[in-house]
């Protein structure tokens, strides 16, 4: 009964603080009461969605970030902001090594998958991320550079004095953007 009851107030608990550390039970954020979702130290990133088709339709929602992969030869980070924005300055990589070792019958599903933040969502993606005031913080490295082997779509925030911005990893080439 000890047991049970332990279980049913974690569980209550998670409902009110509504963050998810990956990596650690510490993370990176000083202050966690604007954080939903938030990586650890660990030289590593977030690797994006590769899609093949790109979203489009009622459920595609402002923020989606994934690598468009509708041509393998020429893959780039994306972003919607009410039109899809190219994050790779311009620069493709060939991903389609990486889509070859994916299963024939890997088609993207315009289902939902893992909601953080809420029960429901009105968007489509992998991984939503619903909150009017929290926001999520990304694996933060000291270089790309300390990253060994970087995936097609990876996403990083550089966080060093001097040096602070979003990096992202198309296949071939990292795009910075300082903000």
């Amino acid at each position: 009964m000890k047991k049970i009851s332990s279980t049913i107030c974690l569980f209550i608990v998670s409902f009110y603080l509504s963050q998810v550390i990956v990596g650690d039970d510490i993370g990176t954020a000083n202050d966690k009461t604007s954080v939903l979702l938030e990586f650890s130290k660990q030289n590593k990133g977030i690797i994006l969605p590769y899609d093949r088709i790109l979203p489009a339709g009622s459920g595609l929602a402002e923020g989606t970030i994934l690598l468009d992969a509708t041509n393998p030869l020429d893959a780039k980070v994306k972003y919607y902001n009410g039109s899809w924005q190219d994050l790779s300055s311009g620069n493709g990589a060939n991903v389609s090594s990486y889509l070859s070792s994916q299963p024939a019958s890997a088609i993207e599903q315009t289902t939902k998958g893992a909601i953080i933040g809420s029960d429901t969502s009105p968007v489509n993606g992998v991984l939503i991320l619903e909150s009017t005031d929290k926001a999520m913080v990304l694996p933060m490295v000291q270089n790309t550079d300390d990253i060994t082997d970087p995936a097609p779509g990876m996403m990083v925030y550089i966080n060093k004095t001097g040096a602070k911005r979003l990096a992202v990893f198309n296949g071939a080439k990292w795009t910075f953007w300082k903000p």
